[in-house]
């Protein structure tokens, strides 16, 4: 037994400690109940996303037009069959809702992608190099920040034209920004730490310094910040869902359902309010979510 173990490395005293950290962090989270509640309401959106085919077999664009604006199953003149109601085409309320989650869920997940690897990158690279680099990614920033995102998003999708991937890029592309500011800021401080000097002095390069180093000491941060970036890039691609400028009127979205029910407010409310509702849950849960993590991960911060 001695011999199979001679060249297994015994685990660093940084492993023990970094793997402690992560447990008190999971437990703290686990103690928040607001943070419980976002949690259950992401997953429950997440459970939506991945099988919406299984939970519903209806067709989310199947048209009954002997059925449309039934009211919900509790008032009068509502069925079992449409437990939400339909909307002005005898479309299933709730099927659409349950499929327009996969669309926020793909958009929410895709914009932080893009945005934090862009913006991650470059806030790595400002911080730790500083001079002329600094100055360049600064600059840049300057001017994506002089833009309103709204109508920088807006603009890029005019031109392009609407659908699932040019609203992706659209918000992923102007949403780097906020990662910058805080990978870079957090960045600065790390630099001046003695396990960078050490790294440096004994011949580590770069690259190697930001990945092994850095990076994984700035991940805290970006993942919380990618959390409430998950629930901004739900709103923003509602938004323009909302305009028109979206996904394709066939793709179920909650912007698109809520933009199709505004005029039947007075006569079929539920057309508008429950696509409403998904929105406001859903990034309610997201925003939860990302406190619970925010508090978890930096227990001093507050």
């Amino acid at each position: 037994m001695a011999t199979a173990l001679a060249g297994v490395a015994p685990p660093r005293d940084d492993e023990f400690a970094e793997a402690s950290v992560h447990v008190a962090a999971l437990r703290r989270l686990a103690r928040d109940p607001a943070a419980i509640v976002g949690g259950v309401i992401v997953a429950i959106v997440a459970v939506c996303a991945i099988f919406a085919p299984l939970i519903t077999r209806v067709d989310p664009n199947a048209q009954d037009l002997t059925a449309t604006l039934t009211p919900p199953m509790w008032i009068a003149g509502g069925n079992h069959a449409h437990v939400l109601g339909t909307d002005n085409l005898g479309r299933d309320l709730l099927t659409r809702i349950i499929w327009g989650s996969r669309v926020s869920a793909i958009v929410g997940l895709s914009v932080v992608a893009i945005g934090g690897t862009i913006g991650v990158t470059a806030g790595l690279l400002a911080g730790y190099r500083r001079g002329w680099v600094d100055a360049v990614i600064a600059r840049i920033t300057d001017v994506q920040l002089a833009f309103p995102l709204v109508l920088l998003a807006v603009a890029i999708v005019a031109v392009v034209g609407p659908g699932l991937w040019t609203v992706i890029a659209a918000i992923g592309l102007t949403s780097w920004v906020q990662y910058v500011r805080v990978v870079r800021a957090e960045t600065m401080s790390l630099r001046e730490r003695e396990f960078v000097a050490a790294a440096v002095a004994a011949g580590a390069s770069s690259p190697r310094i930001l990945a092994r180093h850095l990076l994984p000491n700035v991940m805290s941060a970006v993942i919380v910040l990618g959390t409430f970036e998950i629930a901004r890039a739900i709103v923003f691609e509602s938004s323009l869902s909302f305009l028109g400028l979206g996904v394709p009127p066939t793709t179920p979205s909650w912007g698109g359902m809520l933009s199709d029910g505004r005029q039947y407010l007075d006569t079929a409310w539920w057309t508008a309010l429950f696509p409403g509702l998904a929105i406001m849950i859903a990034v309610m849960g997201v925003n939860l979510l990302g406190d619970g993590l925010r508090d978890a991960l930096d227990p001093g911060g507050g």
